[in-house]
């Protein structure tokens, strides 16, 4: 049985309806939520707001679906899945303007923007939602460069709980647009974003592979080369992958020069070339859109766990040599460690709400397997956080698989949260959009 939702034009998936099962579902997170309303328009998105708000039922909100914590389904709530609007269009040729709808993807917007020669940098998996990642940061293959996906967010369309449709950006509404830039979905459902996009060519990437007996030497080298490196170089190390060898696995450094001359490319990676014994090097001049990949969607009874954290300067050789010891030992999770700096450090600590921007690295460690499997490591991964954490800072949203206070107070720091406890009990005094790394209003 569909529910009545007054106005609202969009289908609605209830349980026994075709195609349930999968619009229930996140792509990392099982749900059984009572209704899953599909907006066709904006004026939809606030007869599914106020539907929610009046049904009293939990609401998620579901942008690409790739939320780690399962943000994008519930059980027995109602779900607004925004996949239906998801427009791209070059609004200001001259400015490099694109509007995006709120339910894009990021492999719909690069192919989009590509015959303009236009980019923005974003993350590096097509099928992750431009919400979710905006509004909680962006890392990607330009971000030394070009700095968060949300850096280049000019203004956003969003439905408030009242079911109001407000503008958010420097001009108006401007304590809104703050907190819409590191605060998540916390405040409304954005069905329009703004980007300056910016003008982009081929990009050399690819990966250079090292043993896993020169990990901690080639970690730190290549940590240490970050700081001269030209901010058109990005890259992420990743280690002790099981389906690689786990403890036995190579190293691999993806890097992006974002430009296409070869020399200057040459000039800005043989640096880390030279750290060690090369076992495989693929780095090639590669369209941008083609450098995202496709996410993984687990088994069904796979579980991933994911954490994050930053790391500043000082604390940069420790936790390195921590991180190699640990990745080079049996059970090891997963391991990544993005650089940030760059453009990311340029913009002053309180001009959005994300919080760390001082940061030299942020790294993850997941853990894949059946709940069983999973469950059996927890304490060999809080031990490693033990270890971690007298060197590292907060944690960064979009990797992380819980959303307890303690997650919560990590991505935002005190001063951080107070002010966007004021902009949520201005626009969502109930807390309706509390499926979250959840700020509560003031």
């Amino acid at each position: 049985m569909s529910a009545v939702v007054e106005g609202f034009g969009g289908a609605i998936v209830a349980p026994g309806d075709e195609g349930y099962d999968v619009a229930a579902r996140t792509v990392l997170v099982g749900g059984s939520p009572a209704y899953v309303l599909r907006p066709a328009s904006v004026e939809d998105v606030q007869h599914a707001v106020r539907y929610a708000a009046a049904s009293g039922l939990p609401l998620a909100v579901r942008g690409g679906g790739h939320s780690f914590p399962g943000f994008g389904t519930n059980d027995g709530g109602v779900v607004i899945d925004l996949g239906d609007l998801a427009g791209i269009e070059v609004v200001d040729k001259d400015k490099h303007l694109v509007r995006i709808g709120g339910g894009a993807t990021w492999g719909q917007v690069a192919p989009a923007l590509a015959p303009h020669g236009l980019a923005i940098s974003s993350g590096d998996t097509r099928s992750v939602g431009v919400g979710g990642l905006t509004l909680s940061g962006g890392m990607g293959w330009k971000v030394r460069k070009y700095g968060l996906a949300m850096d280049s967010l000019v203004a956003a369309e969003l439905v408030t709980a009242a079911g109001d449709v407000v503008r958010a950006s420097a001009d108006e509404n401007a304590e809104l647009f703050w907190a819409l830039r590191g605060g998540g979905g916390n405040f409304g459902i954005v069905t329009a974003f703004e980007f300056a996009a910016h003008p982009t060519t081929d990009i050399y990437f690819g990966k250079v592979v090292f043993p896993a007996s020169e990990i901690a030497e080639v970690l730190q080298g290549w940590a240490d080369y970050q700081r001269s490196a030209p901010a058109e170089l990005s890259s992420i190390a990743s280690f002790a992958n099981p389906f690689l060898g786990g403890p036995e696995a190579p190293l691999e450094i993806q890097l992006a020069y974002d430009g296409d001359d070869a020399e200057l490319a040459a000039r800005a990676i043989d640096p880390i070339r030279a750290l060690g014994t090369v076992l495989a090097d693929d780095i090639a001049l590669t369209p941008y859109a083609e450098v995202l990949v496709d996410g993984a969607v687990p088994p069904p009874g796979i579980q991933l766990v994911t954490r994050s954290a930053f790391v500043d300067k000082d604390s940069v050789p420790e936790v390195l040599r921590i991180l190699a010891e640990t990745g080079t030992s049996e059970g090891s999770p997963i391991i990544a460690v993005r650089t940030v700096g760059g453009a990311v450090a340029q913009i002053a600590d309180d001009a959005t709400a994300y919080a760390h921007r001082q940061a030299e690295l942020m790294f993850s460690t997941t853990t894949i397997g059946p709940p069983p499997v999973v469950e059996a490591t927890r304490p060999a991964r809080q031990q490693l956080w033990d270890r971690l954490a007298p060197n590292t800072t907060g944690a960064y949203a979009n990797f992380l698989s819980t959303a307890d206070d303690a997650d919560v107070a990590a991505v935002y720091p005190a001063t951080t949260y107070e002010r966007l406890a004021a902009v949520k009990g201005e626009y969502d005094p109930a807390n309706l959009f509390a499926g979250n790394h959840n700020v509560r209003p003031a």
